[in-house]
């Protein structure tokens, strides 16, 4: 047996657009929502939401059905964290915080069986069919995709060294961190982190690197779309709810009270 065409990494290679999503909230159900919308890949994200393995694996199950493909992005570039994704079915990961080729290197390496990388071994796995899948430790790197995301100043100035590390397929830029590390805290929209970012996008283009990209603007995705990034992030499920709850406010011409949270209200004197 051959695993499943990873059809992210296929598109992303032949040179096609690609339209995704973060999906941060703690239920499938979203996802499974999303994925019926026509997205074509869904980041399931453990870094800054509280999914845990268990939780990635229902995600996996409601987009191993549906027309989007799942991006995981694990909580660290952690082995052993990567290991435990890619043994659950994951196949394309999104590497948080990528500073130096070094750690890209790693995480190429987290991702590959030896004597090729550092991935444990074990041939009952989901991703190896429970052990029916005989041919998958041969053939599982074909169908696994590497991205690294560079969200600091420091991993801009490696930029030529980490998208020059064998096995990398893609690269994504992180604007919030990155604003962050330029001094620019809360401000990605800040004039001297947009030019990094532009920068950053026109020299991967030179390298002849895939580049992807996460703005909840969508004046600013469209704009990143028509640079000619790879894959594009428009939005999160929380910004989508939010922006569904602001139109239904706004719908009704009602003005909803400021919440104002529970320990706060248990605090107040009569």
């Amino acid at each position: 047996m051959n695993p499943p065409v990873n059809e992210f990494k296929r598109r992303l290679l032949a040179g096609e657009r690609q339209v995704g999503i973060f999906a941060t909230m703690a239920d499938a159900s979203l996802v499974e929502l999303l994925a019926a919308r026509g997205f074509d890949w869904i980041v399931i994200d453990t870094e800054h939401a509280p999914t845990d393995p268990a939780g990635v694996l229902d995600r996996l199950r409601v987009l191993d059905a549906a027309h989007a493909e799942a991006i995981v992005r694990p909580t660290w570039n952690d082995p052993v964290l990567v290991k435990r994704l890619l043994d659950i079915g994951a196949r394309t990961l999104l590497f948080p915080s990528i500073g130096t080729a070094d750690a890209a290197a790693l995480a190429v390496a987290s991702t590959r069986y030896p004597p090729e990388g550092i991935r444990g071994v074990s041939g009952i796995t989901r991703a190896a069919g429970y052990g029916r899948d005989r041919g998958y430790l041969r053939a599982a790197a074909a169908e696994l995709c590497v991205i690294v995301q560079l969200e600091t100043a420091e991993g801009l100035a490696n930029l030529d060294a980490i998208a020059a590390v064998p096995g990398v397929d893609a690269v994504f830029i992180g604007p919030s961190d990155l604003a962050a590390s330029m001094g620019h805290p809360g401000d990605a929209g800040h004039p001297d982190v947009q030019a990094a970012v532009d920068g950053a996008f026109a020299r991967l283009a030179e390298l002849g690197m895939p580049a992807g990209y996460l703005t909840l603007r969508l004046d600013e995705a469209r704009e990143r779309m028509r640079q000619g990034i790879a894959f594009a992030g428009v939005a999160s499920d929380t910004s989508i709810v939010q922006l569904g709850v602001d139109a239904l406010f706004a719908a009704l011409e009602f003005t909803p009270l400021e919440f104002t949270p529970h320990s706060d209200r248990s605090r107040s004197t009569p």
